[in-house]
């Protein structure tokens, strides 16, 4: 039977029923690379200040860079019997150059080492993730460079409600994930102490150099509290949220592809590589890679849930209860960057219907809001006008045409100000070229946008 490191004080072996219960190897092991990579630059300050022998030092960073290599290329070496991950290493490290291998935990406890294990992990993942967001967002605005100029519907309460330029709205979903982009940068701050030296919970007695393997891993400085340091968990939580914000972004734009591709709009067509069938319906093209983003927000949000109702009941410093924090974190991670890649391969294929789209954006009465704006600068407060002009729609609907074709005569029976010019104000193309303040839909505050925009991607880009 396996002896583990912790047995010296324990008389009787651990019962098969808890190991199987309580081992994390199945999936901690995915730290791996993170671990080693903690592990050579603790053995190196260990060399370097003189708390075990530099040859031992060496052989330890030297045996660890082997293991790594063999682990890359597809190794399988783990024992459930060994608990978790850095035990695991602890041990083939050990088993291969002797004695040496058992300084390597000398003034570390696994306590301070998961904690650096998650946060160099979550840095990895943000990376990762702010290139597919990189990728998505470029996607997006250059399809909306594409269809400059053409119109379609905006909607409110999902009723048509007024033109705006395609372009405009595709821009929305751009800052919904630039936000996000922006979201997992701000969040590096949150990961850039180091939490090694931090000990079981008190710190160590023995001389260690903190700042150095801070240097080493790439942190800009150390924690302050070595009890908070074991006990944090703020930045995973932190790292749930983005990545479950990211994902309901997603869930909403897959929601308005799914809109868009059904045939009460069809307003886009599904590319075949990013579409499926039915095994019974010959005619089918179903949105499913849309539906799973949609559903997998629902992961997203679980995986946050899950690490704060864990976290709400603990005292400090270390429980065992926080296990329980990196397998969301690594399923967060896996989902969100496959569904980024999906959606930029699904936004990049999909067919736009120009004609069916400025059809719908030419509904008679999406330029309601317009006229009431009209009457305003005739002089008439925006209530009266509101109600002047929902008098004039009610018309529309009972004749059943639009507000432009209503003749002007039976206009201005209900209104004396209403003149010939009000039809420049009810043109669907003349309304989106009325809203001309930043941030609105007019043509060249759109191409403005679209500038800043790809200037913004182009400095992301070349950071």
């Amino acid at each position: 039977m396996t002896r583990k490191p912790w047995q010296g004080r324990f008389e009787k072996s651990t019962s098969q029923i808890l190991e199987k219960f309580s081992e994390s190897i199945s999936f901690d092991r995915e730290l791996y690379p993170q671990d080693i990579r903690g592990s050579i630059a603790h053995a190196m300050m260990l060399g370097k200040t003189g708390i075990i022998p530099q040859a031992d030092a060496d052989l330890i960073v030297e045996g660890l860079e082997q293991i790594l290599a063999e682990l890359e290329a597809g190794g399988d070496p783990w024992d459930p019997a060994l608990e978790d991950v850095h035990m695991n290493l602890e041990a083939i490290l050990t088993a291969r150059i002797g004695d040496a291998g058992g300084r390597l935990h000398t003034a570390r406890s696994r306590n301070d080492q998961v904690v650096l294990d998650l946060k160099l992990y979550i840095r990895d993942a943000s990376v990762r993730i702010r290139g597919c967001l990189v990728e998505l967002l470029g996607t997006i605005l250059e399809r909306a460079e594409e269809q400059f100029g053409t119109l379609i519907p905006g909607y409110t309460h999902l009723q048509r409600a007024q033109p705006v330029l395609l372009s405009h709205h595709l821009l929305a979903w751009f800052e919904m994930l630039r936000r996000d982009h922006e979201r997992f940068a701000a969040a590096w701050e949150s990961l850039g102490q180091s939490p090694l030296g931090a000990g079981a919970l008190a710190g160590t007695s023995l001389p260690i150099d903190r700042e150095m393997t801070a240097r080493e891993l790439g942190f800009e400085t150390v924690t302050r509290n070595s009890m908070d340091t074991v006990a944090d968990r703020d930045f995973a939580a932190q790292f749930l949220f983005n990545a479950a914000l990211a994902q309901v972004h997603l869930s909403r734009i897959a929601e308005e592809i799914i809109l868009w591709s059904s045939s009460e709009f069809s307003f886009v067509i599904l590319p075949d590589a990013f579409s499926t069938g039915s095994s019974m319906m010959p005619q089918k093209k179903n949105p499913d890679p849309a539906e799973l983003i949609r559903g997998k927000a629902g992961r997203a949000i679980g995986n946050l849930t899950t690490l704060l109702v864990v976290l709400k009941g603990l005292p400090l410093t270390y429980n065992r209860d926080l296990q329980e924090d990196k397998e969301p974190v690594f399923d967060a991670a896996g989902t969100l960057v496959g569904s980024l890649e999906v959606m930029a391969g699904l936004m990049g294929g999909l067919i736009f219907d120009s004609g069916r789209l400025g059809k719908a954006a030419q509904d008679g009465l999406v330029t309601a809001t317009d006229l009431a704006d009209y009457l305003v600068r005739k002089g008439i407060p925006f209530r009266e006008a509101h109600g002047i002009t929902g008098n004039l729609v009610a018309l529309c609907l009972e004749r059943g045409c639009g507000l432009a074709e209503l003749p002007l005569e039976q206009m201005r029976e209900r209104c004396p100000h209403i003149e010939e010019d009000v039809y420049d104000f009810l043109r669907v193309d003349l309304s989106v070229q009325h809203r001309d303040v930043p941030g609105g839909t007019a043509p060249g505050r759109v191409q403005d946008a679209m500038e800043e925009a790809r200037a913004w991607l182009e400095q992301v880009r070349s950071r």
